[in-house]
């Protein structure tokens, strides 16, 4: 196993911790009468990042050569990420998740930029394929990923609707 698999590794650890955290909010934001919108994207959003990771993994050569720039940037990229996680609290979860009566969080990188966390992954989905040398997976999965974000952006600026104000 060289250091791209090593990398996706910690990546599919860190997005299963992510899963898990998101689980308990979906559970406590259901139980004050949250409403999952549009979740008939969910399952191409899991099938999308699965196949991303797995795709890295196995067709990435283990001695491929490293861009340390990129894949210092994807870090930096997972510090944003972490950032719009807190600043969401227990509202952040992987699906869509409609909560009545609840306001806009408007801190932390939601101050600057609508949905700072899709920036995040439409960047993450390209640098860290593009870190190893793989630019057709960087593509191929870019172009995947923005047509699963467009479907998710419209159900999220749905769902937020009721939060403006």
């Amino acid at each position: 196993m060289g250091l791209p698999q090593f990398v996706v590794l910690l990546v599919a650890a860190q997005r299963l911790a992510e899963v898990i955290y998101a689980r308990r909010n979906e559970r406590r934001l259901r139980a004050v009468g949250g409403i999952e919108r549009g979740a008939g994207h969910y399952p191409l959003l899991v099938l999308l990042h699965a196949a991303w990771l797995g795709s890295i993994f196995m067709i990435v050569p283990p001695n491929a050569e490293v861009s340390l720039l990129l894949l210092c940037f994807y870090v930096v990229l997972q510090a944003g990420r972490l950032w719009t996680i807190v600043s969401l609290g227990h509202y952040w979860t992987t699906r869509v998740m409609e909560v009545p009566g609840a306001p806009r969080v408007r801190q932390g990188p939601y101050r600057y930029l609508r949905h700072p966390n899709y920036l995040i992954v439409v960047l993450e989905i390209a640098v860290l394929p593009a870190a190893f040398g793989a630019w057709g997976i960087a593509g191929a999965f870019s172009v995947a990923n923005a047509a699963v974000l467009l479907w998710r952006l419209r159900v999220e600026e749905q769902a937020l609707a009721s939060r403006e104000g």
